[in-house]
């Protein structure tokens, strides 16, 4: 099957830290989830994907939250600059790679503003979490594209084997 995958759970350094999110090499990941996500690898087509990239921000950048999560969004940075435009070009970006490839589900990493698909910070810059999806999980979803993050594992594994 193809699959979405947000570049940083692939071990690219495209993180606003410069980091990644690996799961292959993360300390906060057991073994055996890091072995289920390389079966997942092996046995299916990648696309590396970072929305936040592809919407032309750098690498390192400063951290950025949702301000405004319904029409007109507003992603601002904790130095209220205003890269709205950055997170909805990558969004557009990933829905049409998704579209053209014929990819129906994705695996995106959590929290993000970009590509959390359950709960994303609340736009004050506290680290509080709230119920929210990032702008290219709420596209993809809105349109048929099945999303997971890296805490469901088994989950996708189970929706891989059904599908």
């Amino acid at each position: 099957m193809k699959i979405l995958i947000s570049s940083c759970l692939l071990g690219e350094d495209v993180r606003y830290d410069g980091e990644n999110s690996s799961i292959a090499y993360g300390s906060s990941f057991t073994f055996a989830q890091k072995e289920l996500f390389m079966d997942i690898l092996c046995e299916n087509e990648i696309y590396s994907f970072c929305p936040e990239v592809s919407g032309g921000l750098p690498t390192p950048r400063e951290a950025a939250e949702i301000i405004s999560r319904t029409k007109p969004f507003i992603v601002q940075t904790k130095e209220k600059t205003d890269v709205t435009i950055n997170f909805l070009i990558g969004a557009k970006n990933a829905f049409e790679l998704c579209q053209s490839e014929d990819i129906k589900v994705a695996l995106l990493k959590s929290k993000s503003p970009s590509c959390g698909n359950e709960k994303i910070y609340d736009g004050t810059f506290s680290g509080n979490l709230i119920e929210g999806q990032g702008l290219t999980a709420k596209l993809l979803i809105e349109n048929g594209v099945v999303v997971f993050n890296e805490n469901q594992l088994e989950k996708f594994k189970e929706f891989l084997k059904t599908s």
